[in-house]
């Protein structure tokens, strides 16, 4: 498991650029994911890396392509200070966890292992042993996310076709 990094404003133009938000897949879109501010995030994230940043996480357009991205390189979460309101929504809408806890943000070191419990809202620093109570998502959040996304937790419910 991998931390990146970043600062305050990562905005959507940045999360995936505009260029290519007529990928056809996710897979396409991730391939491109943070490659503005951070042009070797898509060829070394793996599965379960985790993505610490400031405040403002996610702000500039509404596009749902920006967190699809994040998700779809395989990031576990992101955890920031806090959220653009709309990513914020686009990333519960399509299953993927963040989390907002500045006290963690300010905690968490490059290069420290992290783990996080979405139930209880505890982040771990598993490096240097201290703990952030982050608030943790009501039940039918959680249940969007572990059904992958809005329309799945619908049909799952028997909600939606």
């Amino acid at each position: 498991m991998k931390l990146y990094v970043y600062g305050d404003n990562v905005d959507t133009d940045v999360i995936i650029p505009a260029r290519y938000l007529n990928a056809p897949d996710a897979k396409s879109l991730a391939s491109h994911c943070m490659e503005d501010i951070d042009a070797n995030f898509a060829s070394t994230v793996e599965a379960g890396d985790i993505i610490v940043a400031g405040s403002n996480f996610g702000c500039g357009s509404s596009r749902e392509h920006a967190p699809l991205a994040i998700k779809s390189c395989g990031v576990k979460c992101v955890i920031a200070k806090s959220f653009a309101r709309i990513f914020y929504r686009n990333a519960i809408n399509i299953g993927f966890p963040i989390m907002e806890c500045p006290e963690a943000v300010d905690g968490i070191a490059p290069g420290d292992k992290v783990s996080v419990d979405f139930t209880t809202g505890v982040i771990t620093d598993e490096t240097s042993g201290k703990t952030w109570q982050a608030e943790p998502f009501p039940e039918f959040v959680n249940g969007i996310i572990e059904n992958g996304g809005l329309l799945k937790a619908l049909k799952a419910r028997g909600v939606a076709k």
